[in-house]
């Protein structure tokens, strides 16, 4: 009897220990992010979030929406790849309750050459692609105007569309496009207004003629953030790697890594 109670107690511890590690692994932390530069600020983040006791895995998405879909979803818990406003346009249209966590970085946006390479000999009619999503073409057309390429009416500010254009003295056609293919269309079009992460991830960053100042406004902004659902921001895992990312590990390798290209924003 002494026998048989033994088998069956180390039978049930033997379950016990398998039901234990069949589950999910304790303190990981799932991200999402888009390939460059968020998945790569995320690689540089793993061995200090280690320390504070948390794994960190990473998924990529190569577009806008995706990633907060996910996060809406409880597939993710924190994702890592967009700025405030386009966060507050998103919640807006999808019905969702995310919130900025912690502000990382800000990426400028650039011009770059398509059929075209000379911005001050802009021919007639020529084509310029944008992001087509609310926030990022407000802040492209503002760097058209940045660069006198057209001029919007007074006031429209970050939230100016191509209705605001008032002058438009090369009669350029604004080709709004997602914001992700931008840099896939620039064979067609004269120019392009292109994202950062997307200029590092097509490897075209040296081709910028033009970038929008990191001076005032604008880097506070568009700063780029780490993003949780409302109900979960405080849990512990995502504070840690908010803690992280704002950090003066994180700030040297963006700063060494990106040669000043991004600017670390805390």
């Amino acid at each position: 009897m002494k026998k048989l109670f033994s088998i069956v107690l180390s039978l049930a511890l033997t379950l016990s220990l398998i039901g234990c590690g069949g589950g999910e692994k304790a303190n990981v932390l799932k991200v999402g992010a888009s390939p460059s530069p968020h998945a790569e600020i995320l690689e540089a983040a793993k061995e200090p979030l280690a320390k504070l006791g948390w794994e960190l895995e990473i998924i990529e998405f190569t577009d806008y929406v995706q990633p907060n879909t996910a996060l809406d979803a409880g597939d993710l818990d924190a994702n890592f790849f967009q700025h405030t406003p386009y966060l507050n346009s998103f919640n807006r249209d999808y019905d969702t309750d995310i919130v900025s966590v912690a502000a990382v970085h800000f990426e400028p946006l650039g011009i770059y050459p398509g059929k075209s390479s000379d911005l001050t000999a802009i021919a007639e009619g020529a084509v310029i692609a944008v992001p087509n999503d609310e926030t990022n073409e407000a802040r492209a057309l503002l760097l058209l105007q940045q660069e006198g390429i057209i001029t919007l009416k007074e006031g429209a500010g970050l939230s100016a569309t191509k209705l605001d254009i008032v002058e438009n003295p090369y009669n350029v056609d604004i080709y709004e496009i997602e914001a992700a293919q931008t840099v896939n269309v620039l064979a067609d079009v004269d120019f392009a207004v292109v994202n950062g992460n997307y200029a590092v991830s097509a490897d075209i960053l040296d081709t910028v003629l033009a970038s929008e100042s990191s001076e005032g406004e604008v880097p506070d902004t568009y700063a780029n953030i780490l993003a949780a659902k409302a109900d979960r921001q405080n849990e512990e895992g995502i504070q840690a790697l908010a803690q992280v990312l704002n950090s003066d590990e994180i700030r040297q390798f963006i700063n060494e890594k990106y040669e000043n290209l991004f600017v670390p924003v805390f």
